[in-house]
């Protein structure tokens, strides 16, 4: 075993067999902070945009705060229960998607695989930047340098998600529940001081918000509309990751359906439970938060604030007030709020392998991202995800700010086309079904997604109309880039197959086989293509030398002649001392001359087994190989002979392989022996 395998055995884990994946499944306790982790980190930031938007209008539009999280929480019920139909409909995973595919036909089908796709990657890059900026608040030494420490959070959660789904929920499980249990436990003592008339405000409370301009009292009836809009936009961040359930349910263990259904209701109730808290609590506190870039706007006593004054989140604003007595509690809060949003990034990381393992097998997207790799993840998909997530927070400098304005935008689009699918499945099967009480759920369950859909609907202009110019823009034109990407390949897929399905003509051999031998000098390698070559018995055998130097060339003629071997040589005359060309145009005029015949190019090789063996040698014969592969009419055939080195590093894999590994008498393995497996 090389370096690289032990390394990657280090970082992976030992190989899983295809039979071992039912062992990977998750239960619900570990599928829940699995995929809905990214719904309820959410709690970290929506909040946070709702009085960031409502500060427009000054401290007074607070009082809208708790309606706006009303309506959210509404929307995530109806949304929580449409997908609960989605999963009993729909089971194999491809949620959304599938939905979309066969109700709405392919072209919709591929709106949501492009828009989810893109809510994936803005999914990590939004988490990460923001636990970042946690961090960096928490850490003074990495102010400054968000994106790097981002980036390399990104690739800490890629390592670990190559490892499994299931020993990466495992590693999730701890910290998320513990999120539930500090954000809920804050949040009841949080109103039981409050019941009890002895809730503290926060350290917020005594400062004035000064309106943006245009946005003072009194606001009209549409500048009002227009402020709730803007917050119910921001605020419905929180719905993201819902999705990710529907798109997960192969990983759940049986009853698969079920399970994931009781994950999406436990996933709402928590959800909604929080994230309401939260902004009553806020409000009830004297919350004062506007946008980090215009603290300006925040006076004390009619005083500006001091130069590198440090607005801290909401939650940890409440938390250091409700906590004032107990400081552990307070940390607690802050540091696992922190972790959760580096955490939700996994919702991403397990939805987005799935949902390209599908898209992949329809032909929507290449298909090395529906391999699973040695531990039964889709590791190609994961890579994937990672880089593009990676690429994003560098170019946004991991600014919550300006990523979470591209946010939630490919979501709801989903979030329609899914509905508007679910609507017309259950249509469809109601007018085959004959049963009375199958009839009575199926009518029930179009009646769910159908205020789904209304629902969904208008969030969705919400949000167009006041994030377009914000930067949803840039969202619209990636999922319409990878729209048309998706078909692209999809076309070139469709094309390959036509091209390579089987027909009577390809039962008729070839007129004759003209093969030649590329020889550079005349050695052991040569030796052996041209005994090969002959074993093929062609109909015309040659060998073939590109000469650039007529010493070098007369030598070889000479040798050759003296070693009498009964194959001619020809000389290819190269004076640019190219040597691919020649070749290249060579064959294509044997072709020409007979168009119903092939042309079979060996080409010796020898094999060295030391990497830095590789640099000393040319790579003439793979570029050869490169090129003839687009010579019709022509074989390239590859004669390999192996040198003392490649000898070595085959023994040195070989008694790699043949080590006894640990586990393998408990398994009831083999004693490996050089030449024969011994039973034990």
């Amino acid at each position: 075993m090389g370096v690289g395998d032990v390394s990657k055995r280090i970082l992976l884990g030992r190989k899983l067999r295809s039979s071992q994946i039912e062992g990977t499944l998750l239960p619900k306790r570990v599928a829940l902070p699995v995929f809905a982790s990214d719904a309820l980190s959410s709690v970290a930031y929506a909040p946070d945009e709702v009085f960031i938007m409502l500060s427009l209008a000054g401290a007074s539009a607070y009082a809208w705060s708790w309606k706006v999280a009303i309506a959210v929480a509404l929307v995530m019920a109806a949304v929580v229960a449409s997908y609960r139909q989605t999963v009993h409909a729909y089971p194999s995973g491809g949620g959304d998607y599938e939905v979309a595919k066969v109700n709405l036909g392919p072209a919709a089908g591929a709106t949501v695989g492009s828009a989810l796709l893109v809510d994936y990657v803005l999914t990590v890059a939004v988490s990460i930047s923001a636990g970042a900026q946690y961090a960096a608040s928490a850490v003074p030494l990495l102010s400054g340098h968000e994106a790097s420490f981002a980036v390399a959070l990104i690739v800490v959660l890629m390592a670990i998600n190559l490892r499994g789904v299931r020993e990466s929920g495992t590693f999730f499980a701890v910290p998320t529940y513990v999120f539930m249990i500090a954000i809920l436990g804050m949040c009841v003592l949080g109103m039981v001081q409050w019941a009890s008339g002895d809730l503290s405000p926060v350290e917020s409370a005594d400062l004035t918000i000064t309106p943006e301009p245009g946005w003072e009292e009194p606001l009209t009836t549409v500048g009002l509309v227009l402020l709730l809009a803007r917050a119910f936009s921001s605020g419905c961040a929180a719905l993201t990751g819902v999705e990710a359930i529907s798109n997960g349910v192969p990983a759940f263990r049986r009853p698969k359906s079920r399970n994931a259904a009781t994950t999406l209701a436990l996933l709402a109730m928590i959800a909604i439970t929080m994230m309401v808290s939260v902004i009553v609590l806020a409000r009830q506190m004297g919350l004062r938060f506007v946008d980090p870039h215009d603290l300006d706007r925040l006076t004390r006593d009619g005083e500006p604030l001091p130069a590198g004054y440090d607005q801290h989140a909401v939650i940890a604003q409440i938390a250091e007030a409700v906590f004032r007595d107990f400081p552990p509690g307070f940390y607690l809060v802050v540091v696992v709020t922190g972790l959760i949003l580096v955490l939700a990034a996994n919702t991403a990381f397990n939805g987005f392998p799935v949902l390209g393992s599908i898209l992949a097998q329809d032909g929507y997207a290449p298909r090395a991202l529906g391999s699973r790799g040695d531990r039964l993840a889709y590791s190609n998909g994961i890579v994937f995800l990672a880089v593009m997530a990676m690429a994003l927070v560098w170019v946004f400098d991991a600014q919550t700010t300006r990523l979470i304005q591209l946010y939630i935008v490919g979501v709801f689009v989903s979030f329609n086309l899914s509905q508007l699918g679910m609507i017309r499945h259950w249509t469809r099967h109601l007018a085959t079904e004959t049963d009375p009480a199958a009839r009575v759920k199926m009518v029930r369950s179009r009646v769910i997604n159908t205020i789904g859909l209304a629902f969904t609907a208008v969030v969705l202009v919400i949000v167009v109309i006041t994030k377009f110019l914000e930067g949803a823009w840039l969202t619209i034109l990636a999922m319409g880039i990878f729209f048309v990407l998706m078909h692209r390949i999809h076309g070139h897929y469709e094309n390959v197959a036509e091209e390579l399905a089987a027909d009577e003509e390809d039962k008729v051999l070839p007129t004759r086989v003209h093969a030649i031998v590329l020889v550079s000098k005349l050695h052991k390698p040569t030796l052996r293509a041209l005994a090969y070559a002959k074993a093929a018995r062609p109909n015309v055998l040659e060998a073939v030398y590109v000469g650039t130097d007529d010493l070098a060339t007369n030598r070889l003629l000479e040798e050759w002649d003296d070693r009498r071997i009964d194959v001619p040589l020809k000389v290819l005359h190269s004076p640019y001392r190219e040597l691919v060309r020649p070749i290249v145009e060579y064959t294509t005029a044997i072709r020409r001359a007979s168009p119903r015949g092939v042309v079979a190019v060996y080409i010796p090789e020898y094999v060295v087994g030391r990497w830095w063996e590789q640099l000393l040698h040319n790579q003439t014969a793979l570029r050869l190989k490169t090129r003839l592969l687009f010579s019709p009419g022509v074989m390239v055939t590859s004669v390999p002979y192996q040198l003392r080195s490649s000898e070595i590093a085959r023994e040195r894999e070989l008694r790699g392989e043949l080590r006894p590994r640990a586990g393998d008498l408990r398994r009831g393995g083999a004693v490996r022996s050089r030449d024969r497996q011994v039973p034990r």
